[in-house]
């Protein structure tokens, strides 16, 4: 599956007991429809948390507004809260990731003629001196 999205806060390292480590952050995607017979378009906002294993050392990339294109599997948790409540988050596992710009605090927002940044299993790859932030 593939999502492009913004992010909506700067990613964190979290070490587990067992000492691997995991970059968590939260994506927002927009979408935008025009429901039939309406004569204004709805727009929609869906926000997702991502689970990174592969390279922790990204995280310092991953800045609130940066806009990134992710590859990976959707997962679902659903759970019952202490009030008794069912709840559910999704949760996107990523397996690959592309920056396309930086964040929107860097002013870089349209900096689309550069080439994204790709990241596979991990590894950066080129162009580095190209990164847009």
């Amino acid at each position: 599956m593939e999502i492009i999205a913004r992010l909506t806060k700067d990613a964190e390292v979290k070490t587990l007991k067992d000492e691997r480590q995991v970059v968590n952050f939260s994506v927002a995607i927009n979408d935008s429809y025009k429901p039939k017979g309406a004569s204004e378009t709805t727009k929609v906002t869906m926000y997702v948390d991502c689970a990174y294993w592969a390279n922790p050392a990204l995280a310092k990339f991953l800045t609130k507004g940066t806009l990134v294109e992710l590859y990976g599997r959707l997962g679902v948790n659903a759970y019952i809260n202490m009030q008794g409540e069912a709840k559910a988050s999704l949760r996107f596992h990523v397996n690959n990731i592309k920056l396309h710009g930086g964040s929107k605090s860097n002013g870089n927002v349209n900096n689309t003629d550069q080439e994204p940044v790709k990241v596979i299993s991990g590894q950066l790859t080129e162009p580095l001196d190209d990164l847009p932030f």
